[in-house]
């Protein structure tokens, strides 16, 4: 497994843990220099966001990943998007990187 699938995963995995809805990963390797992944992903109120976030740099820390940004979670090859359904809606991702390849968390095995 490469470093960006194992950050995708443990993102996946903490959002998941947490309730988290409607989660995507975007392979946006073959289409971007940003990463190589987005995993996006929604709470149901700003509380959970807040919980879904504060879990993703959890995890991702006792990985050892660094967060490089905390506006988008940038942790480099993988970037997490964490909406409330609203701004989710408005901004769709999915649809600007429509390009990218959507893809299973089994597909990160």
């Amino acid at each position: 497994m490469t470093q960006s699938k194992k950050m995708a995963r443990i993102a996946y995995d903490a959002l998941n843990e947490k309730k988290g809805e409607d989660i995507k990963i975007i392979d946006i390797a073959e289409v971007s220099t940003l990463g190589d992944y987005f995993v996006i992903a929604n709470g149901n109120s700003s509380s959970q966001v807040t919980a879904l976030v504060d879990n993703v740099e959890e995890e991702m820390h006792k990985a050892g990943f660094s967060l490089r940004q905390r506006e988008g979670l940038d942790f480099g090859d993988v970037i997490i998007h964490v909406f409330d359904k609203e701004s989710r809606d408005f901004y769709n991702i999915e649809r600007a990187w429509k390009d990218g390849k959507e893809i299973t968390v089994k597909d990160l095995d």
